[in-house]
């Protein structure tokens, strides 16, 4: 079982020029890219997991649709909520019998 953590908000507020997520997520890409190193973040347009039955209170808190980016890495998930403010963040544990696809979407365009 793998941990996982996830920053969460709706979509429209992720994907708004804005916020420059984009930017963040392409140069944390690039940079990641240059030093051979796995990618371990993710952005997931409607994520699954919010669907479990421990996200209930969370998704019903998230202007819908949500988003979110997931992350082998806590201390990046913390730097974002800490960027871009409106977010909810938090950790789980997948693959589980409620979560089997931790990266997994309801968007047919994810």
């Amino acid at each position: 079982m793998t941990t996982y953590y996830y920053l969460v908000a709706s979509e429209k507020f992720l994907t708004s020029e804005s916020e420059n997520l984009h930017e963040i997520l392409d140069e944390k890409h690039r940079d990641y890219k240059e030093k051979n190193k796995e990618i371990d973040f993710w952005f997931i347009k409607q994520p699954a997991f919010l669907e479990s039955p421990e996200f209930k209170e969370i998704k019903e808190k998230c202007p819908q649709p949500t988003a979110a980016i997931v992350s082998l890495n806590k201390q990046w998930i913390t730097f974002l909520k800490l960027r871009l403010e409106y977010v909810i963040t938090g950790e789980f544990n997948a693959p589980s019998e409620t979560i089997p696809n931790p990266l997994a979407s309801l968007s047919l365009t994810a």
